[in-house]
């Protein structure tokens, strides 16, 4: 019994594996992103002292690249160049406030899409819920669908953690599969399969439940003065703020990085050439990425007055470092397990995936729920992928699918989401699952990877 314990390739060995794999993965939802890298640290050490498998990689180059636009955006947002977008995005919505369901999502949408994080959210609900109010809309229509809306960006983002990792892993797996996708053309496919997701989801919202006149619940509520003074007393906005000159510079700045990004990527000739495995190859986008983050944020730090000391106290600076930690604690422990059973998982896997590759979709969006990261989820899943046989194309297709967070509202947008809803319509249900989220992000995800699936045939 102890022996085929001991022995890494036997039945009793690997079933006993995927538990410790899952075990930690289960219990580090408990604790957050730091919690579930550290946890996934126990799972590795079992895996390697107790089971002998060889340790393996962890993604390095993901990491500094997360590292290096994390640092970017969090300079970013203590110059105040968020708050100059949030600015932006208000007077949008002002303007067109009986579109709010629609307009509401696109502009969560568009913001993640070029910050690289959901987190710019958090300023905008009690905005959109103040507009909703106002013109009498339920704001779970669109308060509801701008939660999920900002997640699905960043499927769609050039300088999303997300999106670097998964274009870090194509370029890395490039030797066995004989192609790899640069961001620009993982963008192709990622921006028009995401924002189909945010639109069919924006105009599934535009009926769901019952008007605030109509709904008994909320019409009983509003019999409490104390109530009903929270509801329509109050009003959130940035209209009228004025922001220094150095907030528009920073905003610039960080815009100008993202088209050196994106540039650079479509045209590889542009980056100089050093001597690899294959001759004369261009640098690679991971190393340029960090270069061009690291640069923009030295700017916005020297010229846009950036208190430097508060840099890590930002919002988005814990939220990517935290990101960072659990990539690296799941990935590994991950890449451990996968990579010394990867033969035995083709035979056995290889033909279920070559039939039904939107299989891996499905998993891709469990493990990305039980990591509360698309990055993490990608980095863990998306090599095992292209090893068992899954085309490159489909793995670009089915990016949305790493967006699987929403089916237990706990993630942080989400639970701010409900706070910020003060008539209380937008809320977790009886039974847990029957959320205000699920549906909006079920019909996003779903169409993301229908589009995108079918697009990538067409475009890679």
């Amino acid at each position: 019994m102890l022996a085929s314990i001991l022995d890494p390739s036997s039945a009793l060995a690997i079933v006993l594996q995927i538990a410790v794999v899952l075990f930690c993965l289960l219990l580090g939802t408990r604790y957050g992103g730091i919690g579930l890298g550290l946890i996934s640290g126990f799972g590795l050490l079992l895996m390697v002292f107790l089971f002998g498998l060889k340790p393996g990689t962890p993604p390095v180059d993901v990491m500094l690249t997360i590292i290096a636009v994390i640092g970017c955006a969090a300079t970013l947002q203590q110059a105040g160049g968020l708050d100059v977008m949030m600015q932006y995005a208000e007077k949008l919505l002002r303007k067109k406030p009986e579109m709010i369901t629609i307009l509401a999502p696109l502009t969560t949408w568009f913001l993640t899409v070029l910050c690289g994080t959901g987190h710019v959210v958090y300023t905008m609900f009690p905005i959109i819920e103040d507009i909703a109010i106002k013109k009498g809309i339920r704001p779970e229509r669109p308060m509801a669908v701008s939660s999920t809306s900002a997640q699905m960006g960043i499927t769609a983002s050039p300088v999303s953690v997300a999106t670097v990792s998964l274009a870090s892993i194509l370029a890395k797996e490039a030797g066995a599969i004989d192609k790899a996708f640069t961001i620009p053309q993982i963008l192709m496919v990622a921006i028009p399969a995401s924002l189909a997701g945010v639109l069919l989801a924006a105009l599934w919202s535009l009926r769901r439940g019952k008007d605030l006149d109509k709904d008994e619940a909320f019409q009983e509520r509003l019999k409490d003065p104390e109530f009903r003074a929270s509801v329509y007393n109050s009003s959130e906005t940035l209209i009228g703020k004025v922001f220094p000159k150095e907030s528009f510079r920073a905003m610039w700045t960080f815009f100008v990085a993202i088209a050196v990004v994106v540039i650079l990527g479509a045209f590889e000739n542009l980056r100089p050439a050093f001597e690899g495995k294959k001759g004369m190859e261009p640098l690679s986008m991971n190393l340029v990425i960090q270069m061009v983050m690291l640069v923009a944020g030295a700017f916005i730090l020297i010229f846009c007055r950036v208190e430097s000391n508060k840099i890590a106290s930002t919002a988005v600076f814990k939220a990517g470092m935290t990101a960072v930690f659990s990539v690296f604690g799941v990935a590994w422990m991950a890449d451990t397990f996968f990579q010394t059973h990867i033969d035995a998982l083709k035979g056995s896997l290889g033909g279920v995936v070559e039939a039904a590759p939107w299989a891996y979709a499905i998993v891709l969006l469990v493990v990305s729920k039980l990591v509360n990261s698309q990055a993490a989820a990608l980095v863990a899943i998306a090599p095992i992928g292209l090893q068992l046989g899954v085309a490159p194309e489909l793995i670009v297709g089915f990016y949305g699918a790493a967006y699987g967070y929403f089916i237990l509202p706990t993630y942080p947008s989400d639970l701010a989401c409900i706070g910020f809803d003060k008539t209380g319509t937008t809320r977790i249900g009886k039974y847990v699952l029957n959320h205000s989220f699920i549906i909006p992000g079920f019909i996003s995800v779903i169409t993301s990877c229908v589009v995108g699936s079918l697009l990538a045939q067409v475009v890679l």
